[in-house]
């Protein structure tokens, strides 16, 4: 089983970025998604600069995987999207399906997203024949839901699974851009507002109780995801990677405690929800399954 680093959520300053990659690139991570997935107006690193720094990881020996928007609203976002297709060197993760649309054209593997729906499958097939070599399974979906569909899919036509194991989870995405809302502003004359924001725009409920996290066009849950204490239920799945999403705080030892739980799954959990993984609400925590 493999660990990876998701791709950036947030919108941080250009040094900041370059200064995370920098430490991560001397941590046990096997691969790195790089590139914007929530806002094209976020744009403190260019393609070239991605793309630059993807260089610079596989020089140091670690996979890279290009990330797309997970909304295409515009030609220009389009057009974006069409050159980091065709980049010509890295593994691309669709988010959209218009960047499947692109990548089957071309005859281009790549991962599918955890923005792309796929519950069945029939619909595994179809993305399998389209180029897929790699799914991220949606937020919502479990390990019940994905032994089902493992347990009648032709095997000829299974991808590697990747699962998202830490962060805030993306639960949803609009036209509308949250954050400007919050802010009483237009989104096309947002400010950039989320920059001041390095782990999203905290959304409580009338009574108080800390409940989503918005981030731009985005909305996330509040709790943090944890499935270190289920590893051995994971592996036992099939799981092939998992996912950890980056946080501006305290990354590295995030990494050392997922490396330490594929040895031996920890008995305290770091973050604060599993729900969905049991086929529960998704911000509910359960204990972890005995798994012989």
């Amino acid at each position: 089983m493999r660990l990876t680093l998701g791709p950036l959520q947030y919108f941080w300053p250009r040094r900041q970025v370059l200064d995370f990659y920098s430490a991560m690139a001397e941590q046990p991570i096997d691969v790195f998604y790089l590139g914007e997935t929530v806002c094209s107006k976020r744009r403190e690193l260019r393609e070239d600069d991605w793309l630059t720094l993807a260089r610079d990881l596989v020089a140091a020996g670690r996979e890279v995987v290009l990330s797309t928007l997970t909304l295409i609203e515009a030609e220009s976002e389009l057009a974006r999207l069409r050159r980091l297709v065709e980049n010509g060197s890295f593994l691309v993760e669709a988010n959209d399906m218009s960047a499947v649309q692109m990548l089957r054209e071309r005859g281009l593997p790549f991962v599918a997203g955890p923005g792309i729906n796929l519950y069945n499958h029939r619909a595994m097939e179809l993305m399998r024949r389209a180029g897929m070599k790699r799914w991220v399974p949606g937020v919502e979906q479990g390990r019940d839901q994905l032994l089902e569909t493992r347990e009648v899919a032709d095997p000829a036509f299974w991808p590697e699974i990747e699962l998202i194991a830490w962060g805030r989870l993306p639960l949803a995405y609009s036209a509308r851009c949250f954050t400007a809302r919050a802010h009483d502003l237009a989104k096309d004359d947002c400010g950039f507002r989320c920059i001041e924001d390095s782990g999203g725009l905290p959304l409580s409920t009338r009574e108080g109780d800390p409940f989503l996290r918005i981030n731009g066009i985005q909305v996330q849950s509040e709790s943090i995801c944890d499935l270190a204490p289920e590893i051995n239920e994971v592996r036992a799945a099939g799981v092939d990677l998992l996912r950890l999403y980056p946080q501006s705080q305290d990354m590295p030892s995030v990494i050392a405690y997922f490396r330490a739980a594929m040895q031996e799954p920890p008995r305290t959990r770091r973050g604060e929800c599993n729900g969905y993984w049991h086929g529960r609400a998704g911000m509910a925590q359960l204990p972890a399954m005995a798994v012989t």
